[in-house]
């Protein structure tokens, strides 16, 4: 594997083959009374979040805790950020403190790349601007793999059996809603293709981006001709925050072309799952039947990223940890 995780491109099929292959090793801790390892104890993982977050900040203290690391969380709020300090002077001062890891979170596309010049240790990205957030992608195909297995309908239909080695050549996905604005929609496109799953983004034209013609995907916009011949859609979130203009009319609108509801979950395949990366807009992208239905792995989704997060620092720094051993 490379350095730092900065994008899903960075990944080789290999890589992330590797990366699945130990998240579902490591998913057995999890079921243990005393759920830690010492993998990487006497390192220190610090969680540097500019942005507000739930789920990524706390899977990521949860991941390597029960790695045995240390962790500090950095948050931008009521920390010298607020007084004017530069990236950069938190940098070298996390570089003084002797950080091993840096995940980073930050509202600048490019952000962590930057930060690779300033730290020795490992940078991994929790999410820049509108760019990507290559965990997210990583967790989103643990999770299909784990419900579909390598090869679609007929993976699900045979039971899949034992997982490791595979990858996702075949399946179908449907990624819909704000692909614009949206980091995960990014880095799932180029690690799903890197997997051999066929993706297609659905979006309304002002939500397209002006290069999706240069992404490994097709690009389409009728959704219901789509969820026909889809083994997973991937609802995603209408981020009005990153939003300076009107996209679509009215959410009701937005809701009847692009939402997905009970009605429109009937037009999908029997085995096929719906996905959501979460933070969720119930009854605006995705309705809060679908949410709550069989088929949504969207719970499934957030108890995974801890483990995949696990891999992905096991795999970066569990060599560091045995050289300082």
């Amino acid at each position: 594997m490379n350095r730092h995780l900065i994008s899903a491109g960075d990944l080789s099929r290999d890589d992330a083959v590797l990366i699945l292959d130990t998240a579902e090793e490591l998913a057995s801790v999890g079921g243990r009374a005393i759920r830690k390892l010492p993998t990487l104890r006497g390192l220190t993982v610090v969680n540097l979040f500019y942005e507000d977050s739930t789920r990524t900040r706390t899977s990521f203290e949860a991941a390597a805790k029960r790695l045995s690391a240390d962790v500090i969380n950095f948050s931008a709020k009521g920390s010298s950020v607020a007084k004017g300090e530069s990236l950069k002077d938190t940098a070298l001062t996390l570089e003084a403190m002797g950080a091993d890891a840096v995940v980073i979170r930050h509202p600048a596309s490019g952000a962590p790349r930057r930060l690779t010049d300033w730290v020795s240790g490992r940078v991994i990205n929790a999410g820049d601007g509108t760019h990507e957030h290559p965990t997210q992608a990583l967790l989103d195909a643990f999770t299909i793999r784990q419900r579909l297995g390598g090869g679609g309908a007929l993976g699900a239909a045979a039971g899949h059996g034992d997982l490791r080695g595979q990858a996702l050549d075949g399946i179908r996905v449907t990624i819909v809603g704000d692909v614009l604005h949206s980091r995960v929609a990014r880095s799932n496109v180029l690690l799903l293709a890197t997997l051999g799953a066929q993706v297609t983004v659905v979006a309304p034209p002002t939500l397209m981006p002006y290069a999706v013609d240069s992404w490994p995907c097709r690009a389409g916009y009728d959704l219901d001709a789509e969820l026909r011949k889809s083994d997973v859609v991937m609802m995603l979130r209408v981020q009005q925050e990153r939003m300076n203009a009107a996209f679509f009319p009215t959410v009701r609108e937005y809701r009847r072309r692009y939402g997905l509801d009970v009605s429109r979950m009937a037009l999908l395949p029997e085995h096929a799952i719906v996905m959501h990366p979460g933070p969720m807009n119930r009854g605006v992208e995705i309705a809060a039947e679908v949410a709550d239905s069989d088929r949504s792995t969207i719970v499934a989704q957030v108890a995974n990223g801890v483990t995949v997060r696990m891999a992905v620092l096991y795999l970066m720094l569990g060599g560091a940890a045995e050289e300082a051993a």
